[in-house]
């Protein structure tokens, strides 16, 4: 027999360990969180074990890969060019500043780049989620030119995220008006449960509404919110220890409709 060779990778966020021949063509593969070795031939039991030996940690299933779910046959079929679970935080914006970056000598830094900046903040803190069951999807195009910065969803139910900068500066908020520093205040948490409805409509599943502060210096609310949640970007991990609304099937339902592009064209 020849020998095997493990190759790790990664793979909608979950450690995945290739066993493959000297060729590359993959034998099997052990998914860890799950704890199964996926067999492709069974006639290769013993030699994936033993080549896995060393990773495996705790008792393993050993078997042929399961059959694919539903969910997962849709986002085979799905499109490149309509699928969104590609999109960095802050693609809109990163697109329209490679298509228009201004004038090179500006005198007051331009407000796209901060924008930029603080979804992406926001966006790598949501993706930090992926391993505990939790997608993110950013950027999510709806029409009249709107979009969602972020939409997460997990174990713990599906959230609206929109990203606000706000470094170094003190936020105050007073529903709907929030004020950031010495700007006048705007009325952004309208905006935030805006988009959670929109989301709730096109995904005909609860969506909660969070508005994402990037870098604050301090934050202040000044009377309880109402079906709205304002957190630090530092904190957004907290949406993860939320407790457990959907099944991983459910899950995986509706990350496959909502990374869907047409899912969103008529909300």
């Amino acid at each position: 027999m020849s020998p095997l060779r493990v190759i790790p990778a990664w793979r909608q966020g979950r450690e995945r360990l290739y066993v493959c021949g000297v060729d590359g063509g993959r034998v099997a593969w052990y998914d860890r969180e799950a704890g199964r070795v996926n067999l492709l031939s069974d006639d290769r039991r013993q030699d994936v074990l033993d080549a896995l030996g060393p990773y495996l940690a705790g008792p393993v299933t050993v078997g042929p890969p399961p059959v694919p779910t539903s969910a997962e046959l849709a986002r085979l079929t799905l499109h490149p060019d309509d699928d969104l679970a590609p999109n960095r935080p802050g693609e809109a914006l990163v697109i329209a500043l490679d298509r228009d970056p201004g004038p090179a000598h500006r005198l007051r830094p331009d407000p796209r780049r901060r924008a930029l900046a603080a979804e992406q903040a926001v966006g790598e803190a949501l993706d930090r989620m992926e391993g505990a069951g939790w997608h993110t999807l950013h950027s999510v195009p709806l029409p009249g030119g709107d979009r969602i910065h972020h939409l997460v969803i997990g174990p713990g139910g599906l959230f609206a995220v929109r990203s606000l900068p706000a470094r170094r500066q003190r936020v105050l908020v007073a529903d709907p008006m929030v004020t950031v520093g010495r700007h006048e205040p705007l009325p952004l948490l309208r905006r935030v449960r805006a988009d959670a409805d929109r989301a709730s409509y096109a995904l005909t599943a609860e969506v909660r509404p969070v508005l994402a502060l990037a870098g604050p210096a301090r934050l202040e609310i000044t009377v309880p919110l109402r079906d709205v949640r304002v957190l630090k970007d530092t904190d957004l991990s907290g949406l993860a220890r939320q407790g457990g609304v959907l099944k991983p099937a459910v899950v995986e339902a509706l990350h496959t409709t909502a990374r869907d592009r047409h899912t969103w064209s008529r909300v």
